[in-house]
């Protein structure tokens, strides 16, 4: 099925081509000449390069460090035991990497009719998380996937085929001309292939159960899902805010491991969850599928404690920071460690949201409003109220009387920040608190209402003046760390006032750099993707690149793909993004989307200009990238 599927493909570009010698056959030779060209171009060539990209297979290696054998002995004893439970060669390298996963990557040839190198993938969480006999499990599951005792002669290349045609049919755009017929015969492929893909995985389930013990199979299925969930959330909250406030924590894996610790029910709640329905063309049955296959052949009684399967590596914690080292790369950030970390993240946070709002006061007054010695000042006169009214025109007396004391907690707690009298405590079991720089109470919302009253603003001044704090302290704090901007998404190739372009969706704005041509396509998505890594900085400029390593604190050599480049594409980013454009959402005045066909977007901006933004058939997104842009308009339309 999987070579009728790249026949097909191939197929249709030869009837097209041969309709095409068809219609011009009738006409005289120095006419077919004439007009064969532009149409086999136009025709023959259109479907011959849409079916070229949907088929090109391009699956990036995740960055992580090699593991030798006689690096890890343990580890590879393991793992050729469950290569020979499984019945398949041992693989070819292991790579630790840094997501709570294990994997089998496999070079595919031939769209998926032919395998090539064979590389684990085993992510360091698990190493940090689990006990060995769940290590053994996930391990010998994977393997197992190669098997032809699963599956008979042809099996691994079934499993290939699906994971291929996976990966294949989500990229076809879809307005491609090779996309219909493709599309159908894979839905063909997936229909008569699913009992099979199901089989197998319920029969590598029973390698796992076999080699490790039933218990640790099934544990592997219900704590595999949590632990990821427990990734994300630490990423979400634990890193990206300082990882955008330009600094890179002294020991990443060492804070999941204390997040594991000091959130147990958050695990538990993620373990309790109902599991998501498998993809579209995930092999895997639902889990309640596996797990009742699994309990039938699950003896009754405790799980036998088991040793912890960082003792597979002999140091762990070595691992973890040459792992850091590629897969969280320092590029121009500040290395710090973690209460330091969490305190710039925190300032950072909270500046972007002052900045926002005092631009949106200094609109309103028609004069620069730029800290809080200005607010106050405003407040003192009685100008802050019309102002607030004005900015806040649709809401009740009271929603903006709440607004303005908000804002003055904000500002009053950053004064305190810049000048040294407060600080951050953090937590890694709840939310942090700001304190006195002494770690005592410290009240800001009655000296934030009563700043926000012209009788009483004074009072205001006073506990300011008693407590220290100068209202004229540098604002800056976070920058010194080259803050980042969050990135939303991107998408690569769209139209920008008719030139073609790609765009990064910020948190404060529109990130445009000139695009590189069409036939240099895949170069452009991996420079807007090395973009969104380095990130933006809160001026607009993009952030210095991140230099990818040459080796590990251990000695051995450190493999980062998704940040490696070659020295003519570096020098091709660098004067491309020289040229690039950064549009602040302060400076649109309106915005409206609009689909007549192809996605279009309009925004005027408050110095007359405009910007036109048009889908093209090509324009392909990062992850998010539509929804980013499309969630920016609507707000930008809403809220101007």
């Amino acid at each position: 099925m999987l070579a009728g599927f790249l026949a097909v493909a191939w197929l249709q570009v030869a009837a097209v081509l041969l309709v095409v010698l068809l219609v011009l056959e009738p006409l005289p030779g120095e006419i077919a000449l004439q007009v064969a060209v532009p149409l086999v171009i136009a025709v023959a060539g259109l479907l011959w390069w849409a079916t070229v990209r949907a088929l090109r297979l391009r699956r990036p290696a995740p960055a992580g460090v090699p593991v030798l054998r006689q690096h890890a002995p343990a580890l590879w004893t393991m793992i050729d035991d469950a290569a020979a439970a499984a019945g398949v060669k041992p693989p070819g390298g292991v790579t630790v990497v840094a997501g709570a996963t294990v994997t089998v990557a496999q070079r595919l040839r031939l769209g998926g009719l032919a395998g090539g190198h064979r590389e684990l993938h085993l992510g360091l969480p698990l190493l940090q998380a689990w006990d060995e006999s769940r290590v053994r499990a996930v391990v010998a599951h994977e393997l197992a996937h190669g098997s032809p005792a699963l599956g008979g002669r042809f099996g691994p290349m079934a499993r290939r085929g699906r994971l291929a045609l996976g990966r294949i049919v989500p990229r076809i755009p879809r307005r491609s001309p090779a996309g219909p017929l493709l599309r159908a015969w894979a839905r063909w492929y997936k229909a008569v292939d699913t009992p099979y893909s199901h089989a197998q995985e319920l029969a590598a389930d029973r390698v796992a159960a076999t080699f490790a013990g039933p218990h640790a199979a099934a544990a592997v299925l219900r704590d595999g899902p949590a632990l990821e969930s427990m990734q994300q959330m630490f990423h979400a909250e634990y890193l990206s805010p300082g990882w955008q406030a330009g600094l890179v924590p002294d020991d990443v894996f060492g804070g999941f491991l204390r997040v594991l610790a000091a959130r147990g029910d958050d695990m538990a709640a993620f373990r309790a969850h109902d599991p998501e329905p498998p993809g579209e063309w995930d092999p895997h049955p639902p889990l309640a599928e596996r797990l009742a296959a699994l309990a039938e052949i699950t003896p009754e009684g405790p799980e036998p404690p088991g040793k912890p399967a960082g003792e597979l590596v002999p140091d762990l914690p070595g691992l973890g920071r040459a792992l850091q080292a590629v897969a969280f790369p320092v590029g121009g950030r500040a290395v710090v460690g973690w209460d330091e970390f969490f305190g710039v993240a925190r300032v950072a946070e909270m500046e972007r949201e002052a900045d926002a709002s005092l631009r949106a006061l200094s609109r309103a007054a028609g004069v620069p409003v730029t800290g809080v010695g200005e607010v106050l000042d405003l407040a003192a006169d009685g100008r802050l109220r019309k102002i607030a009214e004005t900015v806040f025109g649709d809401l009740p007396a009271d929603e903006v009387s709440g607004r303005i004391t908000d804002l003055l907690a904000l500002l009053l707690a950053l004064a305190a920040l810049h000048s040294g009298k407060a600080r951050w405590r953090h937590s890694w079991t709840g939310t942090a608190e700001l304190v006195a720089i002494d770690g005592s109470y410290l009240e800001l919302h009655a000296p934030a209402e009563a700043a926000g009253d012209p009788a009483t603003v004074g009072q205001a001044r006073e506990w300011l003046t008693t407590l220290g704090v100068d209202i004229t302290a540098d604002a800056s704090t976070a920058r010194h760390h080259s803050a980042r901007v969050p990135v939303l998404g991107g998408v690569v190739g769209v139209q920008v006032d008719g030139a073609r372009t790609d765009l990064l969706v910020l948190e404060t704005g529109l990130f445009l750099v000139p695009a590189l041509p069409r036939t240099r396509h895949h170069e452009s998505r991996r420079r807007l993707t090395r973009l969104a890594t380095d990130g933006v900085l809160t001026d607009g400029s993009p952030a210095p690149a991140s230099a990818p390593p040459t080796g590990t604190p251990g000695g051995g050599t450190a493999t980062a793909t998704l940040t490696e480049t070659s020295a003519a594409e570096k020098t091709t980013t660098e004067k491309t993004v020289s040229a690039s454009r950064f549009v602040p959402f302060a400076d649109v005045a309106t915005a409206s989307a609009t689909r007549n066909g192809r996605r279009s977007w309009e925004i005027n901006l408050r110095d007359g200009g405009t910007l036109n933004v048009r889908s093209t058939l090509d324009s392909e997104e990062l992850p998010g990238g539509w929804a980013a842009l499309d969630d920016a308009v609507a707000f930008l339309t809403r809220t101007r």
